[in-house]
């Protein structure tokens, strides 16, 4: 038996986001009930909201709510208890990396939270998202919110917290580090607010230096502006980690120079064209270049308590349902500071 729920979605126009009605799966053995309380705006959201689907389309992988039902095998979580559901729902627990926690990275595939197909449960309808009443999620994939977060600021931190706090962690950000981070915007402010909370010496690359103020509040060090180009003679051998998260065509090898010895540069962003290095810049001071996805189930945990921990929440403009295609403009134009987050009450 499944249920019926209000969510909101992309039916026929592309990127335009509309009330729909979708139905929920009954519970399964090791499922929760999880009434959505907040649901953050991902730019991946978009995108996906720009693609020519051939189903319904329902957003939604930064998700804060309330369980309300469990299944009667489910051990870890209980009804009352707040959860957050990020971006992928189910995997198949077998391969080397599940099994070392690398959720992400499952060799069989990970399922999406949402435009995936669960093949693990033989589902012939894709996932749909957190832009919506409710959800169903196995309890291994809903992590538990620490009481001192505010639910509203904290739901960016399933998808951009964990994007940004992987890496760091990873590549050693902390005391005695120099970590810059390319670009400021819903992903990039979260990020820098947990390399300082890491310890790290914190630098931010901007286009402008229209957020300089910010960037020194979030605790960074400085905010470069760029507008005339990588400062490669006053910043050269400088950072021990750069992360890119930006997704426009970018001087990457510029920036590979201004790494230190045995220094990485990771890439978050997916911009349309190939990155272009030359091979001397990697030869040079031992450089590396590298890339990171999404951290695994128990690294989101873990940089859930941490955040807890510092007090590192994203800053939020919390919105009504109806306002999420106005949203997603000012989403496109740059114009949020940081992230919009929607209120489950208005779905």
């Amino acid at each position: 038996m499944t249920t019926t729920v209000r969510a909101w979605g992309v039916k026929e126009n592309r990127n335009h986001v509309e009330l729909v009605e979708i139905e929920r799966r009954d519970l399964r053995e090791d499922d929760l009930r999880v009434r959505i309380e907040y649901s953050g705006i991902c730019h991946t959201d978009i995108h996906n909201a720009e693609a020519d689907l051939a189903w319904l389309f329902v957003p939604g992988h930064e998700i804060i709510g309330v369980v309300e039902e469990v299944g009667p095998k489910v051990t870890r979580h209980k009804v009352g208890d707040r959860v957050g559901i990020g971006c992928f729902v189910d995997a198949c627990d077998e391969c080397d990396n599940c099994r070392i926690g690398e959720t992400s990275y499952c060799d069989t595939g990970v399922v999406t939270t949402y435009n995936g197909l669960n093949k693990y449960h033989g589902e012939t309808e894709h996932t749909r998202g957190g832009y919506a009443q409710q959800i169903i999620v196995r309890e291994d994939f809903a992590l538990k919110i620490p009481d001192s977060l505010d639910p509203a600021a904290a739901a960016p931190l399933l998808c951009a917290g964990i994007t940004t706090y992987s890496p760091l962690k990873h590549w050693g950000a902390g005391p005695g580090k120099r970590v810059a981070f390319i670009g400021m915007g819903g992903l990039g402010h979260v990020g820098v607010k947990i390399a300082v909370a890491m310890g790290a010496e914190v630098s931010v690359f901007s286009q402008s230096d229209a957020k300089k103020e910010d960037a020194a509040k979030f605790g960074a060090k400085e905010l470069i502006a760029t507008r005339d180009g990588v400062p490669v003679d006053e910043y050269g051998n400088h950072f021990d980690l750069i992360i890119n998260t930006v997704s426009a065509e970018i001087d990457i090898d510029s920036y590979m120079e201004l790494l230190r010895l045995d220094g990485t540069l990771v890439q978050l962003g997916l911009p349309s064209e190939p990155l272009s290095v030359g091979v001397r810049t990697f030869l040079q001071k031992r450089r590396s270049l590298a890339g990171s996805l999404v951290g695994g189930i128990p690294e989101t945990q873990e940089m859930l308590d941490f955040c807890a921990e510092h007090g590192v929440v994203a800053d939020v403009e919390v919105i009504g349902a109806d306002y999420i295609n106005e949203a997603y403009r000012r989403t496109i134009d740059s114009d949020v500071r940081y992230r919009f987050v929607i209120d489950g009450d208005t779905f």
